[in-house]
C-alpha cells in the first residue's frame, strides 16, 4: 500500500514513516521541505496523488503570529481532506490528543484548535480514523511544561501517563487498514512529569536538578490528561522506554 503521511518531518512523522517502512508500505513523505505548504496548500495534491492512504501527524501552527490557531488548524485539515478527496485517497488517518473534549480546556486555544480539526474530520465524507494520544515519553523536555538553561531543568507538576511515541505511530500505521474505528491510546504507567524529565536527564548523564513548578491549570497536576476510559495501554513503561534512549557522555 502507499500511504502519504503529513508532517513526515515532526516527531511522530519520523516515527510513522519508520513504522510505514517496516510494514512494507510504500511511503511518500509530505513536509514543508518536501514542498508542501498545508497553510497555502501549494504541492499537496500533487504529492497525494497516487496515495492509498493519507496519515496526518502535522502540527500546522500559524506562520503569521497574529493569525487564529484554531482557525488555522481547522483550515489546513479541510485543505487536506479536500485534497484526499479530489485525488481518490481512500482513508485519512489523523493523530489527535486524549480528553480534549475535557471542559477544562475550553480556554485553551491548542485543545480548541485539536478539537476544530475533529469537527471537520467528523462533518465529511471522507472515511477517516482518528487516534488520539497520550502524552509521549518524549514529553520530558518538551518547551510547552519545560524551561531549561545551563544550570537547572523547571518542569511544570502534570499528572501523564505517557506513552512511546513509536507504539503510537504502530497503531497509526495500523489503522490505514482494517475497519474504520476511532482509537485512543496511552501508556501503561502513571508519573509526574518531573518525575519523568529526572529519569530521562538521568539517563542521558546531564546532572542539572529538576524545579518542580506548579502549572498554571491545576487540573493538569491533578490527572486530567491520564488514559481516558476504554483507552488501549501500550508499552513499554517507563523505566523500559528510558533505557532505550541513548546517553550523553
Amino acid at each position: 500500500m502507499k500511504i502519504a503521511i503529513i508532517g513526515a518531518t515532526g516527531t511522530a512523522g519520523r516515527a510513522t514513516t519508520h513504522a510505514a517502512h517496516q510494514a512494507g508500505h510504500q511511503v511518500i513523505e509530505l513536509s514543508r521541505a518536501a514542498g508542501v505548504d498545508l497553510h497555502t496548500g501549494a504541492g499537496l495534491v500533487e504529492a497525494l496523488r497516487g496515495a492509498d492512504a493519507v496519515i496526518d501527524t502535522s502540527n500546522p501552527f500559524p506562520i503569521n503570529p497574529d493569525a487564529d490557531l484554531v482557525d488555522t488548524f481547522r483550515e489546513t485539515t479541510t485543505r487536506v481532506v479536500k485534497a484526499c478527496q479530489q485525488v481518490g485517497v481512500n482513508r485519512l488517518v489523523h493523530l489527535s490528543i486524549c480528553n480534549i473534549d475535557n471542559p477544562v480546556f475550553d480556554e485553551f486555544d491548542y485543545y480548541l484548535a485539536k478539537r476544530a480539526q475533529e469537527q471537520v474530520l467528523t462533518g465529511s465524507s471522507l472515511e477517516h480514523v482518528v487516534v488520539r494520544s497520550a502524552q509521549w515519553m518524549e514529553f520530558a523536555l518538551n518547551p510547552g511544561a519545560v524551561t531549561q538553561n545551563e544550570n537547572e531543568v523547571r518542569v511544570e507538576d502534570w499528572l501523564v501517563q505517557p506513552i512511546a511515541v513509536d507504539e503510537v505511530a504502530r497503531i497509526l500505521v495500523e489503522s490505514v487498514t482494517g475497519a474504520a474505528r476511532d482509537r485512543q491510546v496511552a501508556g501503561p504507567e502513571r508519573i509526574r512529569l518531573p518525575d519523568l524529565t529526572r529519569a530521562l536527564l538521568a539517563a542521558c548523564n546531564d546532572q542539572r536538578p529538576v524545579i518542580d513548578t506548579s502549572p498554571g491549570l491545576p487540573a493538569l497536576a491533578d490527572g486530567v490528561l491520564l488514559a481516558p476510559a476504554g483507552a488501549e495501554l501500550l508499552g513499554p513503561n517507563v523505566t523500559a522506554w528510558i533505557q532505550t534512549q541513548d546517553p550523553v557522555a
